[in-house]
Order: structure tokens, then C-alpha cells, then sequence
């Protein structure tokens, strides 16, 4: 990876696209540190140090920011909204024909679902925070709120500067896309994400150090000088995840394709054996931000309300709690849901069996038409366990890791963080090579 930036570096047009991405993501760092007007700082940080870690959304929401959302600044939302508008446009495209057509227009087509997107990504960020607001008047970390002036001056300043801050955002990401490198939401989206490592590093000192000073006192659950060892575990854990994904991320499952030979005029077309490649980790990360999402909603309802939740409430967020069995086994079973539900929105058996056939191409040993449908659909739902099961498995680590170590903080050893961290990475890398060899440039390949 280091010797494709190196190399790419080189070429000029190239240079110029890294400069311009490095220039887009210190403004977003930058723009991730500077607070909202009439927001209590240190009274929200203190708070988010207990719902960081507790699978809250709210926890959800800081892990997407890169810790802005705990220091509530301008950046506090992040791209969540964005992330939640185009997931709506997805599902929307498989319930709205009109939404389906205007997809398959090409690139004018693309246009028209961008612009519905923004304009659902400004809507969804009003919706957030306001419910950001709600919260923390509730909790008291408004430093101007009465039920005068003052009050609904402070609301419409507080709304406004983190819905403007989701649109800049935005409109960053869409900016990396057309002057820079790689896919500019996930981008920010890493950037985001590898801002958090100093934290992680700190934590794992701070482990190190309690068993440096007492090694034989019990302070977290077992004695100190087992930290020694769990250390260096999570360490060992850490970059075999990490490889792990690098090695399902570019797993694949072939399904062989021969066409036909057929005569037209005096040449002949057809003969070749080609293959439909179905990457065993097709859905990404999305089943693990669906199933996240709804497992934090009801901690975000009690949240929000405080000590106004209903007692339904409190008692599945009691049952729902991270460090019991039952979180992490729902949780589980959700990706596992949610990677077949995707699974069916991008892929349609019937029609790839039909476009086949159109194009007078058979799997070999296998019938055209519904025969064919069907391999296709049984290859699917297989390569879809395997992924799945890769995702729950990487999502869970964290709270098998944290019972067992009593380490907590340690949500960068699985789940959304490391699989978004290392698929951005190695989507980019691919990108900056594409880009170099459409230059004919090979040093690359030396």
C-alpha cells in the first residue's frame, strides 16, 4: 500500500488529487474540534464516558464522528445522516418503480437520486439534532436555556450549526469525489475512525501502567498483572482481525459462464467461458450499521427522555445491556437477518438467469431458465452465510474480548471500526492504481 502512494506520488496529476484529499480531511479534523454556540462541553464529555462504550446510539454516533459528537462540535453528527439517507434511497429504489427507472437513466439518472439524497440528508440531519438538542436540555448541558427568548434562540443555533455541519460535510465528501482520491464520504469516514487510535493507545497504556504500579491489586475485576498479558493479546487479535478482513474482503465465489458460439453474417461471435464473480463479503458493513442502529434505539429513547422513559423502556434497555449474553447474541442473529435482507435488494436470481439466456450464455450443467435461477439464488444464500458469519463473528469479538479481559475501550478490535477502517483503505489503494495504470505508468508493478 505504502509503495502504491509512494509510486503515485510521483506522477504529478496524482500528486495534486493526494494534496487536495490530505487538504479536505485536515478541514474536517479541524472542523471537528470547534464547539456549538450555548453547549455545556465538559458536562456532555463527562456523560459520554459512560455511553461510549454501552451500545448506546448515541455511543454509535461518537464512533462514526471520530469523538466529535462527545465534545459537541460543529462535526458532531458526522456523515450518519448521509449514511441513513442513502440507505433509505436503497430500500426506497426497491419499493418505488419511479425511483427504480430514474436509477437505470445513466448518469443523469445518478444526478437526480444524488440531489433527492442531499435533500434527505438535510431533512434526517434537522431530525437528529433536535433530538441532540432534546437531550441535552434534558440533561441539563444547555449554558442558555429558559423558556423565554433565550431558550428558542439557543434551540435554533444549536439545530441549525450541527444540520449546517452534516451539509458541509457532505459536500466535502462530494468534493474529494470530483478533485481527489477514493470515495470521499468513506474518506471522511475513516479519517473519523483513525482519529480515535490515540485514544485506544492511551487506554492501553493506561491498562499497562495500573499493572506496572500494583500488579498484585484488584481493580478491575482481576488482578492487575494479568495485563501483561491481555495487552499484548488484544495487540495480537487486533492485526489478526485486521487481516483477516483484508483476506474476506477479496474472497470471491466464481459461478462459470459459456457462451454459445453463434454465426452472424460471415463471423462468428461467442465461445468464450467467462464467470460472474459474487464477493463472499458483498454487503460490506451495512448489515452491521443495520443491526446496530436498532439495537440502540431503545438506550437512545431512554436517553433522550431521561427520567421521563416509560418503565417498557428501561426494561429492554436493562435486557438489551452490552454486557450480558443477550446483546451480543441478538446482535449476532441481526447481521445475520440484515445480510440476507441486503442480499436481496442487489441481487435478483430470475433476472440474472434471464439476462443470460438472453445473451445465450449457460452455467455448464445446468438448464436454462428457472434451473438456472436457482443455482444462482443457492450460490447466493451460501456465499451470503459465510459473510455474514464473517461479520457477526468480527461485530461480537469486542464484547467476548472486553467479558473475558474486563478491558473495556476496546470497540476498535471489531465490529463497524476496523471492517469501515481496513474496506476504505484498500478501496482507495485499488483506485490510485487503476488511476496510474490508466497513465500507463508501471512503476507500480516493479
Amino acid at each position: 500500500m505504502f509503495k502504491t502512494i509512494r509510486n503515485a506520488w510521483k506522477v504529478e496529476e496524482l500528486r495534486k488529487k493526494l494534496i487536495f484529499t490530505l487538504f479536505v480531511v485536515i478541514v474536517f479534523r479541524i472542523g471537528s474540534v470547534i464547539p456549538v454556540p450555548f453547549l455545556d462541553a465538559q458536562g456532555l464529555k463527562a456523560m459520554m464516558s459512560g455511553l461510549d462504550e454501552s451500545g448506546s446510539f448515541f455511543g454509535f454516533v461518537n464512533m462514526l464522528s471520530g469523538g466529535a459528537f462527545a465534545h459537541g462540535t460543529l462535526f458532531a453528527l458526522s456523515i450518519q445522516p448521509y449514511i441513513n439517507a442513502s440507505i433509505i434511497m436503497q430500500l426506497m429504489t426497491v419499493v418505488i418503480p419511479a425511483l427504480e427507472r430514474m436509477q437505470k437513466e445513466g448518469e443523469e439518472g445518478r444526478k437526480k437520486m444524488g440531489a433527492i439524497t442531499r435533500v434527505l440528508t438535510v431533512f434526517i440531519g434537522i431530525l437528529q439534532s433536535t433530538m441532540f438538542y432534546l437531550w441535552l436540555r434534558n440533561n441539563g448541558h444547555i449554558t442558555m436555556y429558559n423558556d423565554g427568548f433565550e431558550g428558542i434562540f439557543s434551540a435554533i443555533t444549536i439545530i441549525l450549526v450541527l444540520t449546517a455541519g452534516t451539509a458541509l460535510i457532505m459536500w466535502l465528501g462530494e468534493q474529494i469525489n470530483v478533485k481527489g482520491v477514493g470515495n470521499g464520504i468513506s474518506i471522511l469516514l475513516f479519517a473519523g475512525i483513525v482519529a480515535r487510535m490515540p485514544t485506544l493507545i492511551a487506554t492501553l497504556w493506561g491498562y499497562l501502567s495500573l499493572a506496572i504500579a500494583n500488579p498484585t491489586q484488584n481493580m478491575l475485576g482481576r488482578e492487575n498483572w494479568y495485563f501483561y498479558i491481555f495487552v499484548p493479546l488484544f495487540l495480537v487479535l487486533f492485526l489478526s482481525v485486521m487481516w483477516f478482513i483484508v483476506f474476506m474482503n477479496d474472497a470471491e465465489r466464481r459461478i462459470p459462464i459459456q457462451y454459445a458460439k453463434r454465426v452472424v453474417g460471415r463471423k462468428m461471435y461467442g465461445g468464450q467461458s467467462t464467470h460472474i464473480p459474487v464477493k463472499v463479503s458483498g454487503s460490506g458493513v451495512m448489515p452491521v450499521i443495520f443491526a446496530q442502529s436498532i439495537l440502540s434505539l431503545p438506550s437512545a429513547v431512554q436517553t433522550v427522555m431521561g427520567s421521563k422513559s416509560p418503565d417498557f423502556i428501561k426494561s429492554i434497555n436493562s435486557a438489551f445491556s452490552p454486557t450480558g449474553w443477550i446483546y451480543p447474541t441478538i446482535y449476532f442473529l441481526f447481521i445475520l437477518f440484515f445480510a440476507y435482507f441486503y442480499l436481496a435488494i442487489q441481487y435478483n436470481p430470475i433476472e440474472m438467469a434471464n439476462n443470460l439466456r438472453q445473451s445465450s450464455g449457460t452455467i455448464p450443467g445446468i438448464r436454462p431458465g428457472k434451473p438456472t435461477s436457482d443455482y444462482i439464488a443457492k450460490v447466493l444464500s451460501k456465499i451470503t452465510l459465510m459473510g455474514a458469519m464473517f461479520l457477526g463473528i468480527i461485530a461480537i469479538l469486542p464484547f467476548i474480548f472486553s467479558d473475558i479481559t474486563y478491558m473495556h475501550n476496546t470497540t476498535f478490535l471489531g465490529g463497524t471500526s476496523v471492517i469501515i477502517m481496513v474496506g476504505v483503505a484498500l478501496e482507495t489503494v485499488k483506485q490510485i492504481e487503476s488511476q496510474m495504470m490508466m497513465r500507463h505508468y508501471k512503476g507500480f508493478l516493479d
